[in-house]
């Protein structure tokens, strides 16, 4: 890969789980375990004291920690797990970002009101349709009416909700039914006497981690001029767009004419660099999903210096690829000619990405062989 871009690090440890499933999630389906202090104590300090070779003081400047990176807030000791998160991280770096527990939210009435004491003032909402089809795709009975209460709890509270919608073939016979529910809750007036417009959103679901086994689910590239449009203008003004393909992409068939004539590798890097650190201490960089061939080591049996190299130096398959295979070669090997299928440039080449490390580590010699090219 190129040289670090910048010195901002963070660092975040999966330290109570999760609540739901969801059959979307990039990264995964792991068991929820919860994790002492003092075990994200020690994982900030390795990375807080590594010294990159032939420098004199620790490359990380800043640091950031995190106590999560599934969902924010769900132990049950959230409000002491921010103060640490704040004693850990370099001074002014701990973040909150745009997202809260939605399973918090509906069960714990502080909750909303602590969340905007510490900085939260916009929080986003993910649905997959109505009832039916929201529970199915998170696999929690209930996650819809939470999520519902959720943006009740934070209208309360002076935070905005933030709505977005995942587009699968499920969800289109409800798209009218969608777009009333909003109305009915008259969210675009609540949020704009909040001094704000309320922003919601569709888009297809990526194609990696879980969400790779329900590509069968992926809309066409015919429900552009089906999407309503209250929606289709919301998606716009949400990207800054003229057009909802500039948001929501095109049929892959459309995009390969392009894509196999592209030579450079796809290359893509985060403007902050975290290194997610499961309950096992393995670690994961948020260039790709925590799946094997992205795996950078485990931080107790390698330490810290042996994935900071594996890192630096593409030596996980999963940074292989996307550091080194040609775009074309990706498109030539497994695009799909006759594919209607809707994507993003970015989302298709992630499909071929995952399609290329999973014929990478089931081949007889991933044990053994590093990626060569």
């Amino acid at each position: 890969m190129p040289s670090f871009k910048s010195r901002k690090i963070a660092v975040t440890l999966d330290m109570a789980g999760c609540p739901n499933r969801c059959r979307h999630c990039w990264l995964g389906n792991p068991p929820n375990r919860r994790i002492p202090e003092a075990t994200l104590r020690w994982v900030a300090a390795q990375f807080r004291d590594w010294i990159r070779p032939g420098e004199n003081e620790p490359f990380a400047q800043p640091l950031i920690v995190m106590t999560w990176y599934r969902e924010p807030d769900y132990a049950p000791n959230y409000r002491q797990l921010w103060e640490l998160e704040q004693e850990l991280s370099d001074e002014g770096t701990a973040v909150r970002f745009d997202l809260l527990s939605i399973w918090r939210l509906a069960r714990d009435q502080g909750y909303a009101r602590w969340a905007r004491d510490v900085g939260s003032d916009v929080c986003q909402i993910s649905f997959f349709g109505l009832q039916e089809n929201t529970d199915y795709f998170t696999r929690r009975r209930g996650s819809f009416h939470d999520s519902l209460r959720a943006t009740e709890r934070l209208l309360e509270a002076g935070i905005r909700p933030r709505w977005q919608l995942f587009l699968t073939e499920r969800v289109m016979p409800e798209l009218e039914e969608f777009v009333a529910l909003i109305h009915a809750l008259a969210l675009d007036q609540r949020v704009r006497e909040l001094g704000h417009e309320f922003e919601v959103f569709v888009h297809p679901i990526a194609p990696d981690g879980e969400a790779f086994h329900i590509e069968h689910l992926r809309p066409t590239a015919g429900v552009l001029s089906v999407i309503p449009g209250y929606l289709a203008e919301k998606t716009k003004q949400c990207h800054g767009a003229s057009t909802l393909e500039e948001c929501l992409g095109k049929a892959e068939k459309e995009w390969l004419t392009e894509l196999s004539g592209e030579n450079e590798p796809f290359a893509t890097h985060p403007d902050t660099l975290a290194f997610m650190v499961t309950p096992e201490l393995d670690v994961f960089s948020n260039l790709g999903e925590p799946m094997p061939w992205w795996k950078l080591g485990n931080l107790r049996v390698d330490g810290v210096e042996a994935i900071m190299r594996c890192f630096e130096n593409d030596e996980a398959p999963g940074l292989y690829g996307n550091f080194h295979l040609p775009v074309a070669q990706l498109a030539q090997t497994y695009g799909r000619k006759d594919s209607q299928y809707l994507y993003t440039r970015e989302d298709l080449i992630l499909r071929w990405l995952r399609l290329w490390g999973e014929e990478y580590w089931l081949s007889s010699d991933s044990q053994r062989l590093k990626p060569s090219g």
